[in-house]
């Protein structure tokens, strides 16, 4: 029977004009909506194009290994409910097929003839209870090693790549030992590793499937590449992170990957000039290492730098070779087409190369030296409106949602230390939190929302071995904090983020106490300078209140962390 597609419905209502029928496949009574056969019938004809003569019934219609769907569907109530399980095929029964019980098309079948295996009740499972966990596998420890082939050199293993398959060790065989003494260590160190860290299931079985791929064929001396595996388990949608922390356990994996500030600086240089870029490459890796005489910054430290010294840098290699070339007409010609903050950030950098530059005798005179700087002025902090702090709560609709708005609106809480906190950090019992090293009592609305986000945990992730308070999918099976991205998420595009609920929560303590620098120390723990600067911005609103959209309203939390609510 070739495939055709169901007859439209003009009126909108289900089985509008139809008149109830005999199905011409299975004689099944109902509203035949697929040209006179029943849906089942019609999706087994799109399956097995084609007729044939039934091998029991004798019509001519589409068969599955010689037989219709109707012989089927009565092999399956004639065959005994002892012998449902899925392994016992329906094959001998179909074969005695000589009669057939009539039904009704679009009715649920029995559940007792349907089910392909006995039910086990328990939560949510059936009568026995959830099936007995897989034993673990036979306990291993690291192959001896007696005699070694050197190694290839690296330049023929990048051009001859190995191929990785799955070997002859199969993981649904239960008490069953590797051949190889390599894969019999890797999913022992597997299986203490997802009991240590709390793996899901899914996990544990995705990890074991990918140590079977790459160490079924495993012999000493040989190493797993972190270039080539990636290429492996991104083609075979394998967990890397949890692999790879198996393998580095074994002492068998190189991570020969380049660095991600490696990449990212290549790419933002590659437009420059070469000798401006060799020299800006190696002032950028000095920032983040550090060097003689020189305190290492970081990453985002070098980042931030080199992002503002990029335009002028990519000005000056369209006309000239080295930086030795750059005068202070150039300098203070490109700090003249910025403003604000943006000519503050690319002074300081274009000074910060040049000196260093000088330093290291590249050019002969430092052509940004005595070039002020001068200070931006410092911004008023403005309260949010109730009606975008309303906004943020309605957006807030998960219990880990709720609770980081909470942190950060009453306690004023930073989007790193709500990462950081830990479950020991929590004391339910004395109402207290330590967020950033600062205990603080915990008010009734977050005491409530504490609970509701740990009983979710609790219940979502009952086995995960994070140490965390905030967890997530990824995140429950190792130990590390989530993400940025996933605390944020919920209020993406919102006008009250977190950064703008603590800046405002710090700012309505200013308005409510007159300005104290010292009591904005003491509560939030605050440097001198910031709490300086935001009980300027208080008593400029307090003094001249129309420059404020609201005069301070009445949602005080207290200077006690929050007992008054929100």
């Amino acid at each position: 029977m070739p495939r055709t597609p169901a007859p439209r419905n003009p009126t909108g209502v289900p089985d509008a004009g139809r008149v109830p029928a005999s199905c011409r496949a299975c004689l099944a009574w109902g509203v035949m909506a697929y040209r006179g056969v029943c849906r089942p019938c019609y999706e087994f004809a799109a399956r097995h194009q084609g007729t044939d003569t039934c091998a029991a019934c004798g019509r001519d219609l589409p068969v599955h290994k010689a037989y219709c769907r109707m012989c089927w569907c009565q092999a399956r109530l004639d065959r005994p409910p002892a012998q449902v399980p899925r392994h016992r095929l329906l094959l001998p029964y179909v074969r005695q097929v000589r009669h057939h019980q009539l039904f009704l098309a679009g009715l649920p079948a029995p559940r007792d003839l349907v089910q392909t295996r006995p039910r086990r009740l328990g939560v949510g499972r059936g009568v026995l209870g959830p099936p007995p966990p897989k034993p673990p596998p036979p306990a291993a420890v690291r192959p001896r090693t007696r005699w070694l082939q050197p190694a290839l050199p690296d330049q023929m293993l990048d051009q001859v790549p190995r191929r990785y398959r799955y070997g002859r060790f199969d993981l649904r065989k239960p008490q069953t030992t590797p051949d190889n003494p390599w894969l019999a260590w890797a999913l022992h160190l597997a299986y203490g590793m997802a009991q240590t860290h709390g793996w899901s299931g899914t996990v544990h079985r995705a990890v074991n499937r990918s140590l079977v791929m790459l160490l079924a064929d495993h012999h000493d001396g040989e190493v797993v590449r972190t270039s080539h595996l990636r290429e492996v388990m991104r083609r075979h949608r394998h967990p890397l992170r949890r692999t790879t922390q198996v393998l580095e356990a074994m002492g068998i994996l190189i991570d020969d990957r380049p660095a991600a500030f490696q990449v990212w600086l290549n790419a933002k240089l590659a437009d420059l000039a070469p000798a401006i870029a060799a020299h800006t490459r190696t002032w950028a890796l000095t920032l983040r290492d550090g060097g003689p005489r020189v305190r290492a910054r970081g990453d985002q430290h070098a980042r931030g730098y080199l992002h503002a010294a990029l335009p002028a840098l990519r000005d000056w290699s369209a006309r000239y070779h080295h930086l030795r070339e750059i005068t202070r007409d150039d300098v203070l010609a490109h700090l003249d087409t910025l403003h604000g903050h943006r000519r503050m950030m690319a002074a300081v950098t274009l000074r910060s190369l040049l000196a260093w530059a000088k330093k290291n005798n590249l050019i002969f005179r430092d052509p940004a030296a005595r070039i002020r700087v001068g200070k931006a002025p410092q911004p008023i902090f403005q309260p949010l409106t109730d009606e975008q702090i309303a906004q943020t709560v309605q957006a807030a609709t998960t219990p880990h949602a709720r609770l980081y708005v909470a942190l950060a609106a009453v306690h004023a809480a930073r989007n790193t230390p709500i990462r950081a906190l830990r479950l020991d950090d929590v004391d339910l019992g004395n109402r207290r939190i330590t967020i950033a090293g600062r205990t603080r009592p915990i008010d009734d609305l977050t005491h409530r929302l504490l609970l509701d986000w740990l009983d979710h945990r609790r219940t979502r992730w009952p086995n995960t071995a994070n140490p965390h308070l905030l967890v997530s999918v990824i995140s429950s099976n190792g130990l590390d904090p989530v993400s940025h991205i996933w605390l944020e998420r919920s209020l993406k595009g919102l006008p009250a983020s977190l950064e703008k609920l603590r800046i405002d929560r710090q700012l309505e303590e200013a308005l409510t106490h007159g300005a104290d620098p010292l009591h904005l120390a003491r509560v939030f723990g605050l440097h001198p300078t910031t709490a300086i600067r935001y009980a300027d911005s208080a008593r400029a609103l307090l003094e001249r209140p129309h420059e404020s959209d609201l005069s301070p309203s009445p949602r005080t939390h207290g200077s006690d962390g929050g007992k008054g609510g929100t």
